[in-house]
């Protein structure tokens, strides 16, 4: 969309709200939502408010309940929006890409709707609903503009996604995401590091690089070694100091891949590795493209080339036509890995997937004690992995947000170096999100590090800076990013993966 397009899209003065659901990539555009708005001279609506001149919804689509979650929500705003004139409320993402017209059918007092290839419309056809009095629906079938390319309100002034690539390759059969975002799209690399620059000039010191299936980068330019190129690439830029991507796929995970995370510092040794089941027979079910040799392998080599590294992944139980057998072969393969995290999710019905018709659908119950089973197993595993890491020393990257219990225990929280969460005490100087504190751990719990002692050293960075900058300025304080993954374990009913929407 042209500047000239997103002038005729004035929303002065009023205050607008996003509700984002799923993946990480969809966190990414709802900044780029925010930003878009307020370019169009939209503001944040207050948190204490009575709510919004825009509601936006940006869904997903990956969980088999996740229209019904939207038509609630949906048919809760309906009096409001009955009450409150002027008001207007937008669905975007994939399940606005996937059910196009549907939506207003069900849900008549919607202004507009709009797809995952056009999120740059957005003001335009907010202005044009409210001009014409009747709903826009506008999807478009290809990419209009790659979202990195519009305007951002980022949520924190010190870390930052930044999306190399959209789109997906694969034919998982449980997986809806390539037929809404499309076949993957690559960004140029001097595109990508032009932009991780001008994030750093602006104090940002960790970025996290996205794509539905990360390490696949380069299929679309013609450079089988783009992604491990791009990561060595990001080693050279001055100030950035931690550097890290989400998800990768087995199939793409090549060995210069492993080389360029070991030999460039600022790639932290943290790697989420999608394994969705351990059985050869369920994997080709799914129509993952690896087998569970394959998967031991790569995290055999990981091991091999950052001893430290802390390991997640994705695990589905209860696929189609999984055997007792089957799951066994998923316990054996998370034993032998021993993650540090695994995100594990009860198979849901994706509407339009192959998955959702096939034969040997398990129940509920089945289900369920296999998941209690395997959540049970890596808790053990997550904790035995944390305690190994009592005595370290370690540099936390200090987090806003991250922490629920810090001001009633006097303590700041952050991640290490390996992503995992740290809990310390709270030095006696001022200390700021984005700011570096080291610490020794001397408990671990299977979520989190603590840190009783005093901190060994505090440095104040520039990302610090950003932060107090941004605090300082007359504007209601961001909510913060968390830079880690879902929580352990959780049934996944709300959010979706935030690696790659559990589908890579």
């Amino acid at each position: 969309m042209t500047s000239s397009d997103r002038s005729q899209a004035v929303g002065v003065n009023k205050s607008y709200e996003i509700r984002t659901y799923g993946c990480q990539m969809n966190v990414h555009d709802s900044e780029r939502l925010s930003g878009l708005l307020e370019e169009a001279g939209y503001v944040p609506a207050p948190k204490d408010g009575d709510g919004a001149d825009v509601v936006v919804f940006n869904t997903c689509a990956v969980r088999e309940n996740a229209d019904n979650r939207l038509y609630g929500n949906l048919g809760q705003l309906a009096p409001k929006k009955a009450a409150r004139p002027g008001m207007q409320i937008a669905v975007g993402g994939c399940l606005a890409q996937k059910d196009r017209d549907t939506i207003v059918k069900r849900a008549p007092w919607v202004d507009v709707v709009f797809g995952t290839h056009n999120i740059g419309k957005l003001p335009v056809l907010l202005e044009r609903a409210r001009i014409q009095e009747e709903a826009q629906v506008e999807i478009a079938e290809s990419l209009e503009a790659f979202p990195s390319t519009l305007p951002t309100r980022r949520e924190s002034a010190y870390a930052a996604w930044v999306s190399i690539s959209v789109g997906c390759n694969n034919t998982c059969t449980f997986c809806i995401v390539p037929a809404l975002r499309g076949k993957e799209k690559d960004r140029r690399p001097g595109d990508i590091l032009a932009e991780i620059e001008a994030l750093v000039g602006e104090g940002v010191s960790e970025i996290t690089l996205l794509g539905q299936n990360v390490n696949a980068y380069g299929s679309d330019i013609g450079d089988r070694e783009a992604f491990s190129k791009l990561l060595r690439a990001c080693g050279t830029i001055e100030g950035l100091e931690r550097v890290r991507f989400t998800s990768p796929h087995p199939r793409d995970f090549t060995d210069d891949v492993i080389a360029a995370m070991a030999e460039t510092p600022n790639v932290m040794p943290q790697l989420h590795m999608p394994l969705q089941s351990g059985s050869d027979t369920v994997l080709k079910a799914m129509r993952r493209s690896y087998r569970q040799e394959r998967f031991l392998g790569i995290i055999e080599k990981v091991r091999a080339a950052m001893p430290d590294a802390a390991i997640s992944t994705d695990i589905i139980v209860g696929f189609p036509g999984e055997t007792e057998e089957d799951f066994e072969q998923t316990l054996h393969t998370v034993r032998e890995s021993r993650f540090a995290q695994a995100f594990t999710f009860q198979y849901s019905k994706r509407p339009g997937t192959p998955a959702a018709d096939m034969e040997g659908q398990i129940t509920k119950a089945v289900v369920q004690e296999r998941y209690e089973r395997l959540v049970a197993l890596q808790e053990e595993i997550s904790w035995e992995e944390n305690k190994k890491q009592i005595g370290r020393t370690l540099e936390v990257l200090v987090a806003e947000g991250e922490g629920r219990k810090d001001g009633a225990t006097h303590r700041l929280s952050g991640r290490a170096p390996d992503h995992r969460l740290v809990h310390f005490t709270r030095p006696d100087e001022p200390v700021r999100p984005g700011d570096m504190v080291t610490v020794e751990v001397t408990y671990a719990a299977p979520h989190h590090l603590l840190a009783e002692g005093p901190a060994k050293a505090v440095r104040r960075t520039r990302a610090g800076d950003a932060w107090e900058k941004r605090n300082a300025a007359p504007e209601e304080k961001p909510k913060g990013v968390l830079l880690g993954l879902p929580t352990i374990g959780a049934p996944a009913p709300s959010p979706a993966p935030a690696a790659g929407c559990g589908c890579d």
